[in-house]
Order: structure tokens, then sequence, then C-alpha cells
């Protein structure tokens, strides 16, 4: 069994004891739920070069990043930086994130949030509505493309994009659909965690141009974001690079003041 199946596994353990926990009306009945999300897909389409900020305290690749911050920082940093959007975490065994850390990144800051998590049930997608999220992410390598639809029909009704990400061109055939708003190209391969740039470039044509573009891990320089860029992509989604840092929002800030010189 490989990581990502571990993940997956532990992951429906994980939903199927919070469904038992916290109840669909109680989730509808939260203050977060009835409000009108900003789009990070117009914010991308907009920017030319949109930056999404991560928050990410550790991974199985790379063990611990950043334990020492609060997220409200990071957040405050990452808007005031011009992020375009910013990523957050939730899971808790394999990256030490948590639905708490949605709802502070939230309170801090207005930027559209990417709820980042390994959706494997509907319940999920109106918890990431309840705990303030404007974005759930749709993973293909762990999803039916029955599956992908219904719970693209379920986060459209409830005002969420979603960005579904694709590490082949066979994810990526059996997964588009016309209510997505945005395609991620993840360079790393979940399974083995090597991280390969040449990835994006070789699956961008194969994105109808109705999608927004997103090229996710292994950006770590402009010249990288630069290169990408020309090949039609428009969000960059950058995590460890400002993470790994004592100031997040600072490094987020000089990455995106350099970008745009």
């Amino acid at each position: 069994m490989d990581i990502l199946e571990k993940i997956v596994r532990d992951k429906k353990q994980e939903v199927a004891l919070k469904k038992e926990l916290v109840s669909v009306p109680h989730l509808e009945q939260l203050p977060l739920f009835d409000r009108k999300s900003p789009s990070l897909a117009k914010a991308l389409k907009s920017s030319g070069m949109g930056i999404i900020a991560e928050h990410k305290r550790r991974s199985p690749s790379r063990a611990v990043i950043n334990n020492g911050l609060s997220v409200w920082d990071v957040a405050k940093g990452y808007q005031n930086a011009g992020a375009c959007g910013m990523s957050v975490l939730t899971d808790g065994k394999y990256f030490g994130g948590s639905l708490d850390d949605l709802v502070m990144a939230r309170a801090a800051a207005a930027l559209p949030l990417l709820r980042k998590d390994f959706t494997v049930d509907e319940y999920q997608i109106l918890e990431a509505k309840a705990y303030g999220a404007d974005v759930i992410l749709l993973i293909a390598a762990v999803l039916s493309p029955t599956q992908i639809k219904k719970f693209s029909e379920l986060a459209s009704s409830l005002d969420l994009e979603i960005l579904l990400e694709v590490h082949n061109q066979d994810e990526l055939d059996r997964s588009l659909l016309a209510g997505i708003q945005m395609v991620g190209v993840n360079n790393r391969n979940l399974k083995t965690f090597e991280v390969n740039l040449d990835t994006s470039r070789k699956l961008v044509e194969r994105i109808p141009e109705d999608f927004v573009k997103v090229s996710e891990s292994g950006l770590s320089n402009i010249a990288a974001i630069r290169d990408l860029n020309g090949y039609g992509y428009q969000g960059f989604l950058i995590g460890e690079n400002f993470m790994k840092t004592d100031d997040p929002g600072r490094s987020a800030l000089d990455f995106i003041t350099n970008l745009k010189k």
C-alpha cells in the first residue's frame, strides 16, 4: 500500500467518525455557511501570474516544515503580500492541519480560501462551506468520474469553486467536467513524492481554454513561474517555499514583488 492509499483509507475512517459526531444540520446552521464566496478563478485570471500561497505545517515527503507559526499571521501576511488566494491544509494526521486553521484564516483575511484535503465524501464539502472555504480540492487520482461529477454538483450548489487536481493525461481526460473552474496539474507524484515540472508542461495543451490552469508543487523560483506562465498557466500554488521561512508573508511579498518586475 503506497502513501496515497494509506491517506485515503485513513480519511474515510476519519470522515465516518466525524459524521457521527457533527450532523449535517449542525454544519448548515454555522454562521459561515451562508456567506458569499469570492472567486479564486476570477482573481487568477485578472492577475496573470496568480500566486496561491499555502499554509502547511508538515507533509509525508518533508516531515516538519514549520510548526511554530500563527495561522492568523500567515493569512494576514499572504493577503498583504498580494496573493490571489490561500490554500489551507486541513488534514491532521499527515499534514498537521485542521478545520480550525481554516476558520482562523477566514477570520484573518478576505482572500479566497482553498480547503486542501483529500475529499472522499460529500460531507467534507459541506464542512468546507461551513468552516469558511471558497474552493474545494478534488483529486482525480482518488475519485471516480461519477464521484467527481456528484461532488462538483454539490459544490456548485453551495457557491464553492472547484480545483480539480490531476497528475497525468489519463486522469485529465476522464475527469474534466463543465462545472469545474480550475484544473491543477500537480508536479509531485503522490505515490513516490518525486517532483517534475515537465508534468505541467506536457499536460497544458490537453486542458481546454475554458479552465483556469494552475501548476502545483515544486515551484520555488521566479524563473519557473515565468516559464510556466508562458505555457498558459495563470495560477501557481506555492507552499513549502514560503512556509519553510520564519515569516511566510514577508517571503511571499518579496517573491511576488520580484515576480512583477
